[in-house]
């Protein structure tokens, strides 16, 4: 019995005793999740149920708690029940019942812990976004391990999930960035408002051994090829960074599509703003009303020399994602775009959206690595490709991803290379190798999955491990809902704690002259359960569960 078929079942007897009282209060599966009591002689399972609909229902809420016991009582596999304190109720579910569930993982595989939360609903993640002028920084690589671990939830909640890139490829940061490389091309120092450092002098190396006549150009002609081959040399290692660290984008959005044609796409998302009556015209330049949806002033969306804002190709790429079919939008930035909300919501409320309802920002906090160099190529950032030959993929990837987004974080390079139990992704890899191992002596022994007996795990150790594997579908429904992939490493280290405590107190394979009996044959199923498990959660997190270690 998982816990949500045990909230289903105590949701009909709730149901029942409000129509009994032909009561108008409703009820839904969310109010009655259980939680796990911290104390086990209270039981697996709690639910405070009874309290919450006491008030609205003008009873007493330990006697109407009561009578919810008595109905859970009879539901198939629940032991007992016990009415607590104001009127929590405890349950125990007897072994069989709890079992049980590690059969269903095993044969549910990949499919555990998944549902249709988000089911038709269409989402656009935006994440990274990064000009092409330089290689990617530890800003970055924080919101590339955030946004794809989201992306990753919110699939396994049902959602259909882009993620997407914004290439920032227009603007006077291409013209210093095109400049720089035609200057260390030609020898020269790096220009007013360029980029300096070695990748730089490497770019203008790899743009001359592509284009040998780029010095005997003109001068305008000179600089667009630099620009140019800069950049998608620049933009082919942003993608290759983060191809090797694990994140895929399914789109690729260039803000020079959005400035392409006649008229062009910001040109038409003018007119569609204005078409909402929301635009309006003053002091030569083109306005749009943003405090109608909470902005502290109105944006100017073209200013009377007749050139676009930021502003004006922000509205054009949000319009663009609803015309691509993406109903949510979902945006990741980074500490320094707070301005950002207030701007891209009343670009939502223009368009005719709903802004609390179909649009999202989530601003990230800075992370710093105690001990990291500065580039040696950029010479002023810590680049995600030195942090990823340091620290490696699977521990910068975790690490970044166990804590909430808003919070400022500051790693331990020490303490992520150790192969210790202080080291979390360690500690949550060894158990998963180490459901491995088991599975591969119990082999070894003669111990296999031919019978099954759940009403036999009843050792301590292996009602606590049944009720942490329980809890994993509604921790990654939690995690998509509340937008944060964090809670899945946070669980996955207490099911690696609540399994290596099983494995210390619970064989699997016979000792000495003992049998094989079906004890172990029923843990085995435990066991490669919560190996499934562990390998699910390290897959939201875009973390390898290796087979040895």
């Amino acid at each position: 019995m998982t816990p949500a078929e045990l909230s289903a079942a105590i949701l009909r007897i709730v149901t029942e005793a409000l129509a009994r009282r032909e009561s108008a209060v409703t009820v839904s599966i969310d109010d009655v999740l259980l939680d796990r009591p911290k104390n086990r002689d209270h039981g697996d399972w709690a639910s405070n149920i009874a309290m919450k609909l006491a008030k609205p229902l003008g009873t007493n809420p330990r006697e109407f708690a009561a009578e919810l016991a008595e109905g859970i009582t009879g539901i198939e596999g629940v032991a007992s029940v016990d009415v607590a304190g104001p009127g929590f109720i405890n349950i125990t579910v007897d072994a069989a019942a709890a079992g049980r569930l590690a059969k269903t993982i095993v044969e549910q595989g990949e499919a555990f812990g998944r549902s249709n939360l988000y089911e038709g609903v269409s989402i656009n993640l935006e994440f990274v976004s990064a000009n092409p002028t330089g290689p990617l920084h530890i800003g970055h690589t924080r919101w590339a391990a955030l946004g794809d671990s989201l992306g990753r939830v919110l699939r396994a909640a049902g959602a259909q999930v882009a993620n997407e890139f914004y290439i920032n490829d227009a603007g006077n940061q291409m013209d210093n960035f095109g400049a720089s490389i035609l200057a260390a091309a030609k020898g020269e120092p790096t220009p007013e408002k360029g980029y300096p450092g070695q990748y730089i002098t490497d770019l203008a190396a790899a743009v001359l051994q592509r284009e040998p006549g780029l010095l005997d150009l003109d001068d305008v002609s000179a600089l667009a090829t630099a620009r140019e081959v800069g950049y998608q040399l620049q933009l082919g290692e942003i993608k290759d960074s983060l191809a090797r660290f694990n994140v895929k984008f399914d789109v690729w959005f260039s803000e020079r599509d959005l400035h392409a044609g006649t008229p062009s796409s910001i040109d038409k998302a003018v007119e569609r703003l204005r078409a909402q009556g929301h635009v309006y015209d003053e002091d030569d330049a083109i306005w749009v009303r943003t405090t109608d949806f909470g902005d502290d002033k109105d944006r100017v969306i073209k200013r009377g020399n007749g050139v676009y804002t930021y502003f004006a190709a922000d509205a054009a790429y949000y319009l663009s994602k609803s015309d691509r079919g993406f109903a949510h939008k979902i945006y990741l930035l980074g500490a320094d775009h707070h301005g950002y909300v207030h701007r891209i919501k009343a670009i939502a409320g223009a368009a005719g959206d709903d802004p609390a309802r179909d649009v999202e920002v989530l601003i990230g906090q800075l992370v710093s690595i105690n001990g990291a160099r500065l580039s040696k190529r950029a010479g002023n950032i810590i680049e995600l490709d030195d942090l990823q030959a340091w620290l490696g993929t699977d521990a910068l990837r975790y690490s970044l991803g166990r804590y909430p987004a808003d919070s400022p974080l500051t790693l331990d390079p020490e303490v992520l290379q150790r192969r210790t139990n202080d080291n979390p992704v360690f500690y949550v890899q060894y158990a998963h190798a180490r459901t491995n191992a088991v599975a591969k002596n119990a082999a070894a022994t003669g111990v296999d999955r031919s019978a099954f007996a759940p009403e036999l795990l009843t050792h301590e150790t292996e009602s606590n491990l049944l009720g942490s594997l329980g809890e994993f579908p509604r921790v990654v429904h939690q995690a998509a809902e509340l937008r944060e992939p964090h809670r899945v490493a946070r669980y996955a280290e207490e099911l690696a704690g609540a399994y290596h405590r099983w494995y210390d107190n619970c064989r699997v394979t016979p000792m000495g002259d003992e049998v094989v009996s079906d004890v172990h044959r029923t843990r085995l199923w435990l066991n490669d359960a919560t190996g499934q498990v562990l390998r699910n959660s390290l897959g939201l997190l875009g973390v390898s569960a290796p087979e040895r270690m």
